[in-house]
């Protein structure tokens, strides 16, 4: 979570740079709507506020898409990477049982959407750009998950209420921030219930928390706490069989 959270910051202060600034200034020559923004912080803000359906999300992604498919330039997909940035943490963490480590899930899900957003014709699908992206993302993620689904442990990942959710085809959101947070909360309070019912210890909640709700790696966590990787990870396995038992 934290080196998530520092490649964020990162990538929001180097779309303020000069270079990105050019692109902007370029899109606003052959592009009107464009021009109300001063900085791509008022494009990002603009995309993450009100409702994914709203048809002026796609007059600015059009010209994004126009563009990098002209120059094949990676700086558009750094820019297409922070717009969606919501958006893929949304789906790491809806989608934490199709991988469960989240390094690689992230690792994942952002090398999905790169390709997803390389393969974006806006000849063929001009409207609702935004929830195609977000939806082709989640898609293809589920089909690479697959792979590793194979019955190795006889454990298949993907539960019943994943998979209804992938066919019902979700929707971009661009508060999913806010629902992450939200979901976040709810997980931490759930756990939270089994150590006031003495089911868990409070080092085994705060191990879920940081290593599940946060995506914390478990390797980091163990190298903070001073214990062996495995025997955390082997500890946190028993403690989600537990709660799985007393859930049932």
């Amino acid at each position: 979570m934290r080196l998530r959270h520092e490649d964020r910051e990162r990538l929001a202060q180097e779309i303020c740079s000069g270079t990105y600034q050019a692109l902007l200034h370029g899109l606003q020559k052959q592009h009107r709507f464009l021009r109300r923004f001063h900085t791509w912080e008022e494009v990002i803000s603009f995309m993450r506020d009100g409702i994914s359906k709203d048809p002026l999300k796609d007059e600015v992604l059009r010209p994004i898409f126009e563009a990098h498919a002209d120059d094949k330039d990676p700086l558009w997909r750094t820019i297409l990477l922070v717009i969606f940035w919501p958006g893929l943490e949304s789906i790491h963490w809806k989608k934490r049982f199709w991988d469960l480590d989240p390094d690689e899930r992230w690792q994942n899900i952002v090398w999905t959407f790169l390709q997803v957003v390389c393969r974006v014709d806006i000849k063929q699908r001009p409207y609702r750009l935004a929830q195609k992206i977000f939806n082709d993302t989640v898609h293809r993620f589920y089909e690479e998950c697959q792979r590793s689904w194979a019955p190795t442990n006889g454990e298949i990942f993907a539960e019943s209420e994943e998979i209804e959710f992938l066919a019902a085809g979700p929707e971009y959101s661009p508060v999913a921030a806010f629902e992450l947070r939200e979901a976040q909360e709810l997980e931490i309070r759930r756990l939270r219930e089994h150590v006031e019912a003495g089911r868990v210890t409070e080092a085994d909640y705060l191990l879920l928390v940081g290593t599940r709700v946060y995506g914390k790696p478990v390797a980091d966590y163990a190298r903070e706490k001073g214990l062996a990787y495995q025997a955390v990870k082997k500890r946190r396995q028993r403690v989600e069989a537990a709660i799985r038992g007393f859930e049932k």
